[in-house]
């Protein structure tokens, strides 16, 4: 697959304080990348060079196959965490404004706000001030802004501040679709079950260095340590446990259920298959639950941010 963003070394430095340590990631296109990290992990200033508000110290950067340069800011949209509207001008007044310098011609940006503005049910708000919306209500206002060109390459920082579930929802089912129809995005955020939802690659940035990145499948596997979670009724518990412990690593745990039965996450050796698990696990009782233990991104990203601790 042919990547759109493509970071090779890139380094920034604010005095003594080093922001970015030799970053390279490789963006694929037509996917969404989150770059993950917790605060002053180096996030934002990736960010803002790939939008060259400030530039490398080193390393370079190239969009779409050549070397990152201004004239190619208008392929890239940008929603900010920090929003930045202006408050006391009319919504329509603003999006048209904002839509022109991201050069659309008048006529082609009124008909895309006029889809948008239907698509996302704002209709009635063109004439209002964004200091009489909500925050939420400006933050459907700054996606539109940030999308409304149609660029290569998107970036949410934070794109689900401000809104309550059911426009959090909206705004996600938006995000795929603009995937599906060919746009790049790197998202940015610390809502894990975000990532978990919307990401295809993901990449780890702890104090300015990268501690992983590759596509979620795939790290979510190299994380995954062969224990299954299992429901099982069995006559004699203290039996069926002892004769358990001598082949798998067990331990209690809790899941809801209908059924009043043994609950158990059991580790697997390498030799053995979950084929030889369940086998033991049919021959004594009976299975209402069986399901590999897959490590979320929240519980990779603790553990990974740990052990660099």
């Amino acid at each position: 697959m042919q990547n759109l963003l493509v970071a090779k070394n890139v380094s920034k430095n604010y005095g003594d304080f080093k922001a970015l340590n030799k970053l390279s990631i490789e963006i694929p296109k037509q996917s969404i990348f989150g770059i993950l990290g917790p605060n002053g992990a180096g996030k934002t200033t990736f960010i803002r060079i790939v939008n060259q508000i400030t530039m490398p110290d080193e390393g370079e950067i190239f969009l779409d196959g050549e070397p990152l340069k201004q004239e190619h800011i208008q392929y890239i949209g940008y929603l900010p965490e920090e929003r930045g509207l202006y408050k006391s001008m009319k919504v329509g007044e603003q999006v048209l404004y904002l839509a022109q310098l991201k050069g659309l011609s008048k006529k082609e940006a009124t008909k895309r706000l006029k889809y948008w503005f239907e698509k996302l049910e704002i209709g009635d708000w063109w004439d209002k001030k964004i200091q009489e919306l909500s925050k939420g209500m400006a933050q459907k206002i700054q996606f539109i802004v940030t999308v409304l060109h149609e660029p290569k390459l998107l970036i949410f920082d934070e794109p689900f501040s401000g809104f309550d579930p059911v426009n959090a929802n909206l705004i996600r089912d938006e995000i795929l679709n603009l995937r599906d129809q060919g746009a790049t995005i790197l998202f940015s955020t610390h809502r894990m079950e975000s990532v978990e939802e919307l990401c295809d690659y993901m990449a780890l940035i702890h104090k300015s260095n990268k501690l992983l990145d590759g596509k979620v499948s795939e790290i979510k596997k190299q994380f995954k340590s062969n224990t299954y979670q299992v429901g099982i009724e069995v006559a004699q518990e203290e039996v069926f446990l002892q004769l358990l412990k001598e082949k798998f690593e067990v331990e209690p745990t809790f899941f809801h259920s209908i059924h009043q039965d043994l609950q158990l996450n059991i580790k697997i050796e390498p030799h053995f298959s979950q084929n030889d698990l369940l086998s033991f696990l049919m021959s004594h009782g009976k299975i209402n639950h069986f399901v590999e233990v897959i490590p979320s991104v929240n519980d990779i990203f603790i553990k990974t941010i740990q052990s660099h601790a």
